[in-house]
């Protein structure tokens, strides 16, 4: 069958008109649907004070995301903490360190920031490595990137402030797609927690970074199309690829067979 329907893992953009799956959709004529697998909730208060962590016995604070960014800050202001001026800022690319302008006066304050790896942010730290570092963190957060700070003989704490929940999905029950976009590994967790008794059959997979396509094969589903790519470096560029050279092979298989065998429906619904 060719591929027709899409859906993806993540909230509707905005400005549907600016993301690049508008595009997709309108050059192959697809139906393109957003539906967020997994959400962010903030850690408590009174969870956060069970792990004895002192945010002010640190000097220097190290962010990976913008949502770590947002957490922070969020508990600081719940537990009436006045962050200090002389905090020094590590974060993983500059745009995430320009995200601290919601929040601190930026060209006031010591920040850092990497390429968008964690290894390259290493040498940076390493120049810091008399400071004692805090690490915010979501409950399923990258293992490698405490590893690596034990690993350089660095000092730090981890703190866990938020944690990713599976939305509910059961009203999917029955819609048929032909991809499922993933990512983050929250969002195979959150399909197999809604649909235990999940088929792949005739359903592609497309996964966007390596600890979601790690995921899907741990889950034992096949994977189908994996970005990033050094020849596809976004998602909507792997999809139209994959999605014009599977297209065409169906063509072809139309006119050799002068019809189209369709699959059953109840192997490639949610079931």
């Amino acid at each position: 069958m060719k591929i027709k329907k899409i859906l993806v893992s993540q909230p509707q953009p905005a400005d549907q008109e600016k993301s690049p799956f508008f595009e997709l959709a309108e050059k192959n004529n697809l139906k393109i649907d957003f539906r967020p697998f997994s959400f962010v909730e903030g850690v408590s208060v009174k969870e956060f004070r069970q792990c004895r962590i002192d945010i002010l016995a640190h000097g220097a604070v190290i962010f990976t995301s913008k949502t770590s960014i947002d957490h922070f800050f969020r508990i600081c202001e719940e537990m009436r903490i006045t962050v200090p001026d002389a905090l020094k800022y590590f974060c993983m690319s500059e745009s995430t360190a320009f995200y601290l302008q919601k929040y601190i006066v930026y060209r006031k304050r010591k920040i850092f920031f990497g390429k968008g790896t964690f290894p390259e942010m290493i040498d940076i730290l390493q120049k810091h490595k008399e400071e004692k570092f805090l690490l915010p963190v979501s409950d399923q957060h990258k293992p490698e990137i405490p590893k690596l700070l034990e690993k350089n003989k660095l000092k730090f704490t981890k703190a866990v402030l938020y944690r990713n929940v599976c939305s509910d999905l059961t009203d999917l029950v029955g819609i048929r797609y032909d991809i499922f976009v993933f990512y983050s590994p929250s969002c195979i967790k959150s399909l197999l927690q809604n649909f235990p008794d999940f088929k792949q059959a005739e359903i592609k997979i497309a996964s966007f970074g390596t600890s979601t396509a790690k995921a899907i094969k741990d889950a034992g589903l096949r994977l189908d199309i994996q970005a990033p790519m050094p020849q596809f470096p976004s998602m909507t560029m792997a999809l139209e690829h994959f999605i014009k050279d599977h297209n065409k092979n169906e063509a072809k298989n139309d006119s050799k067979n002068g019809k189209q065998i369709e699959p059953k429906p109840e192997e490639s619904k949610v079931k």
